[in-house]
């Protein structure tokens, strides 16, 4: 039960209930040290399980439809997945704080303006992304009721949407301990399918494609950047790292969390998606689902189906975790598992009215393509607040929202991080381009996307610059002299990297929707 603004803002949990396969009781209140445990390495499956992910197969394949020639496609890859450097770097505020990725970032919007931001992009968001990758692991799961005879009726589709959405609320509820043990065993699991996948494509790969007709000048630049940004996107819609490090122990080395988180994401983002690339040099991967099931034996199939279901469940199992700890940060006065249910109803029903009642995903697809003018900015904000803080968070001042609370700012506002993130998202916008949509600077472009860079480094700038004119940050004389217990980090280049845009649009067996 929440307190009072005057304090912290959730009662204190009891003690040592974070172990796998037991509900976690601890919301966002500030975990004690007491209670830290975990070494860094245990976010390396963690990160794998839900990126070991059909849509890279899509994503690498989009790669080579768009006219870029395979070395091309693969040095998209592996430079829009380093911005899952960008995505380990803010986990680290987890053990400096004890608390949620959603309360710390009261220090860069105050107390009252981090409502409306959370609420946008760690709830509404969420909700989306929830219902989308629901929505397509659904019709794959709707693929085996029709392989197993039963009826194609709207009772048999609800009762696949609820299986899959019950299954990852229930992750979710079970909570911080479950998800890490769960998704070691995962993570194993859905590699060893891609990767038998992916060896099956490799046998038909033609390892030297050129396109028959090869991009240049603008033309090039343009499919450059916006496969650049089609891959970057998937690590910009990961905001809530810290969430899923705030157990450890507070002397937890930072640099050991940003390359485990990292590197979790990266390699299996890397190799499926390069995997994808391969198969669109001998086949049509406008069509994945008929593309893949032709250089596979029948009886795989389902069991690729079913892997696809599992990635579904473990990606947005770690979304609805972090969406009830968002809930709670916004003020909504609900213990955590009550909240995750709410966030799941929500998106469970978003779901059912996506597949039976009216198909929204097309217009929710075109407007999660441009929904990185805005996470881009915030990661970028919140990265650049960790370095100018040099990672101090106080977890215990982080939770008074009083008047008196040293990240009340002005009003309850911190008109940096607002400001910064407007801005950037602003500038993002008018360069922003999509499948149905452009911003007037790409228009004038030829179509060229340069949302990530001016989005993500313009908000960077903006806040260090704003921090310092409006003196929102604490002067260096007043921070705690760095020990094992606070260590000090030292600015990480990924601070600097531009993140990204769209996701590609859903499509047959699964539909793709946004990874997060």
């Amino acid at each position: 039960m929440e307190r009072s603004a005057t304090g912290p803002d959730v009662a204190a949990a009891p003690s040592g209930q974070d172990r796998a396969g037991s509900f976690e009781s601890r919301g966002i209140d500030c975990v004690p040290d007491s209670e830290r445990h975990g070494a860094a390495r245990e976010l390396f499956t963690l990160w794998a399980a839900p990126n070991v992910s059909y849509l890279s197969f899509v994503v690498g394949g989009a790669l080579v439809l768009t006219g870029l020639s395979l070395v091309e496609a693969l040095a998209v890859t592996v430079v829009g997945n380093l911005f899952w450097l960008l995505t380990g770097f803010i986990a680290v505020s987890g053990p400096a704080a004890g608390t949620s990725g959603s309360v710390i970032s009261r220090a860069m919007y105050g107390v009252v303006g981090n409502k409306a931001v959370v609420a946008l992009t760690g709830w509404l968001i969420a909700s989306l992304y929830l219902a989308l990758n629901w929505s397509a692991a659904s019709v794959a799961g709707l693929g085996l009721t029709s392989r197993a005879g039963l009826p194609d009726t709207p009772a048999v589709d609800a009762l696949v949407v609820c299986l899959i959405a019950g299954a990852t609320i229930l992750v979710a509820i079970y909570g911080h301990a479950t998800i890490v043990r769960l998704y070691g065993v995962l993570s194993v699991l859905l590699t060893v399918v891609f990767l038998a996948v992916g060896v099956m494509v490799l046998t038909r790969a033609n390892w030297s494609y050129t396109p028959a007709e090869p991009l240049t000048g603008l033309g090039r630049l343009v499919a450059l950047a916006s496969g650049f940004t089609i891959v970057a996107s998937a690590p910009l819609s990961y905001a809530n790292s810290p969430d899923l490090a705030r157990y450890l122990p507070r002397e937890t080395s930072p640099k050991a969390i940003t390359l485990w988180t990292a590197s979790g994401a990266f390699l299996p983002s890397v190799l499926f998606t390069a995997v994808g690339s391969l198969a669109a040099t001998t086949l049509d991967m406008s069509d994945p689902q008929a593309a893949l099931e032709s250089v596979m034996p029948a009886w795989f199939v389902p069991v690729l189906v079913i892997a696809v279901v599992l990635n579904t469940v473990a990606n947005n199992g770690i979304t609805a975790y972090s969406s009830g700890l968002s809930m709670q940060s916004v003020g909504v006065r609900l213990h955590r598992v009550v909240a995750v249910l709410v966030v799941g109803l929500i998106g469970t029903a978003m779901t059912l009215f996506a597949l039976l009642v009216f198909d929204f995903l097309t217009a929710v697809n075109t407007l999660m393509e441009l929904v990185v003018v805005v996470t881009g900015p915030c990661m970028a904000v919140y990265a650049t607040d960790i370095v100018l803080r040099r990672n101090r968070y106080d977890g215990e001042q982080l939770h008074d929202q009083s008047r008196t609370s040293p990240y009340w700012y002005r009003a309850g506002v911190n008109r940096a991080g607002v400001l910064a993130t407007l801005g950037g998202a602003v500038a993002a916008t008018l360069c922003a381009s999509s499948s149905s949509w452009a911003g007037p600077l790409s228009s004038a472009m030829g179509g060229l996307n340069l949302a990530v860079p001016v989005g993500v480094l313009g908000s960077a700038v903006l806040y260090r610059a704003l921090s310092r004119a409006f003196g929102t940050l604490p002067p260096a004389t007043a921070l705690p002299v760095a020990s094992a217990q606070h260590p000090v980090i030292a600015p990480h280049p990924a601070t600097a990297a531009p993140p990204a845009t769209a996701q590609p649009p859903a499509t047959t067996l699964p539909p793709t929707a946004p990874q997060h």
